[in-house]
């Protein structure tokens, strides 16, 4: 690839990680003055139905907009890709059509097997935001294939801001006028309706500012052949990506159909196994923030990997997928370490308390392990395996699942985030698994390559002894107790800052990267000029 497309690319990596952040910072905000003005039953009315809109996103945010970038970046000559992207137009059409009419008619007999029927309504109100997917898709998937990552940023920032615009709104109806939970959250998703259309309306206006002209989503007869290749490349290529996208997602809907059930039958009362979910469901915004850098370099590596195939430029390929392999497991390891060693301070600064620090600790170890999973997907994505990535996804959802009951039933909410770090392990295994076996190359070898993996283990390690010095020090300058909630704020920020900072340097002194990994992550340049290191 062309050092300029290169640089594009990591271009657009930066401005969707900016992005990315800017919009899990905004839900990790809402969430704070949501659950404090609602309290965790509140919370958790919200977090049993989110998953839904969670799902109806990730279709129109990073799913199936990865797989029109693929198959605009794939297609060279203008007329076929316009062709192409009229056959897909029905599919994603009556997909999401489908959705919303399923999600819809049978959101009471879904609430029963929540095991609380007053979701029935919120679950109808989130529904119609199936229906946003097919026009989101398109626009973002078309921008992304072409490397022009601006619009998607944009809608994606300004669709976040709306939506919290009116969580918060809700909640404050809920204190102002003494709503119930239930008419709180049924608000507070219509947000999501809000916050799509909004988006739908950005995207237009750039289409029309860079194309001259809106996309058309009228449906158009094909040729059968090309039809029939492209409804399987859909439902197996675009079906993958949107499982890996969500997968986090599909994980919480598992939580929202079992854990307070499993609790229940642990014998937990109902309402306390309400409150219970909602301080589980705190990790998620946590596990959100830790994955928007990963998340963000899957969305425009996925494009470069398929091109370097297309021209089987195979030592390139190889090359780059060690490159994002190292560069997502070190930034993906880094953060849930720290996440889960401040979490104490993170629980008590932005929820008032330190009820569930357990569950929440094994919680935000999913980063990693959905990070390496990530990556892993998007590089067999890249070579055209898909088959196997299903069963992989199929396995991890499977072990959750069945291990999921036993293990909440007897260890509660810290049981339910052992089972999800089971399912993410397992579909890693999978993935690892796959490599190791590969005819053409071993990509887990980048483990090993200038003792990556020794080198990578020895940063965390003396990250995770100064954080514990860290916490030593203030454990004895506040007598081991805290009092407020700034206070556990600002010992995050300087944790975060401690941490991130001894992480750095000794990554710097040991060379866990090369001077060129550096360059390509956000503010390389200064941090390596901060290393002294010579940049040539």
């Amino acid at each position: 690839m062309p050092k300029s497309q290169l640089k594009r690319t990591m271009e657009g990596a930066f401005i969707l990680t900016i992005a990315s952040f800017i919009a899990k910072i905004l839900s990790a905000i809402y969430r704070v003055p949501f659950q404090n003005l609602v309290g965790d039953e509140g919370f958790y009315v919200y977090q049993q139905v989110y998953p839904i809109y969670g799902l109806a996103m990730t279709l129109a945010l990073s799913g199936l907009p990865q797989f029109i970038s693929r198959i605009v970046a794939e297609e060279i000559d203008p007329l076929k890709r316009r062709e192409k992207l009229q056959v897909m137009i029905p599919y994603v059409m009556w997909s999401a059509v489908g959705l919303w009419f399923g999600t819809f008619a049978f959101a009471g007999p879904i609430a029963q097997v929540m095991g609380d029927p007053q979701l029935a309504n919120l679950i109808r109100v989130v529904s119609f935001t199936f229906l946003f997917v097919p026009p989101l898709t398109f626009y973002r998937g078309i921008f992304q294939g072409n490397l022009q990552m601006v619009p998607t940023a944009v809608s994606q920032v300004v669709e976040q801001l709306l939506r919290v615009g009116v969580i918060l709104f809700a909640a404050m109806c809920f204190q102002r006028f003494g709503w119930t939970i239930y008419q709180t959250g049924t608000l507070a998703m219509a947000g999501a309706l809000i916050g799509g259309l909004a988006a739908w309306r950005i995207l237009s206006y750039y289409s029309r500012q860079i194309e001259g002209k809106t996309i058309s989503l009228r449906i158009s007869r094909s040729d059968g052949l090309k039809a029939g290749e492209l409804r399987q490349r859909f439902f197996l290529e675009g079906g993958l990506l949107t499982v890996y996208s969500g997968f986090l997602i599909l994980f919480q809907l598992i939580d929202s159909f079992l854990l307070t059930n499993a609790l229940d039958a642990g014998g937990m009362p109902a309402q306390s196994a309400r409150i219970a979910k909602g301080i589980y469901d705190r990790g998620q915004p946590l596990v959100q923030l830790g994955l928007v850098i990963a998340m963000a370099l899957s969305s425009t590596f996925l494009p470069t990997l398929t091109k370097y195939m297309t021209v089987r430029n195979h030592r390139l390929f190889e090359k780059s997928a060690k490159m994002y392999l190292r560069l997502t497991i070190g930034i993906a390891s880094a953060s849930a370490v720290g996440l889960a060693i401040l979490l104490p301070y993170i629980n008590f600064a932005l929820f008032k308390d330190g009820s569930g620090n357990t569950t929440l600790v094994l919680f935000v170890f999913s980063v990693a392990l959905m990070a390496a999973i990530q990556a892993y997907q998007s590089i067999q994505q890249s070579r055209n395996i898909f088959r196997f990535g299903l069963i992989a996804a199929a396995v991890g959802l499977l072990t959750k699942g069945v291990s999921m009951w036993p293990l909440t039933v007897y260890l509660g909410t810290a049981g339910a985030s052992l089972s999800t770090l089971l399912g993410l392990a397992a579909t890693l295994a999978c993935f690892v698994w796959s490599e190791h076996r590969g005819k053409v190359s071993n990509l887990n070898q980048f483990w090993f390559e200038g003792n990556y993996g020794k080198k990578l283990f020895a940063c965390l390690a003396v990250m995770t002894s100064g954080l514990f010095l860290y916490y030593a020090v203030i454990s004895i300058l506040i007598n081991g107790t805290l009092a407020h909630r700034w206070q556990a704020f600002l010992f995050c920020i300087g944790g975060v800052i401690i941490g991130g900072g001894i992480f750095i340097f000794t990554a710097l002194k040991i060379n866990l990267l090369t001077i060129r990994e550096w360059l390509l992550v956000p503010f390389g340049k200064k941090i390596l000029r901060g290393g002294k290191h010579e940049i040539r």
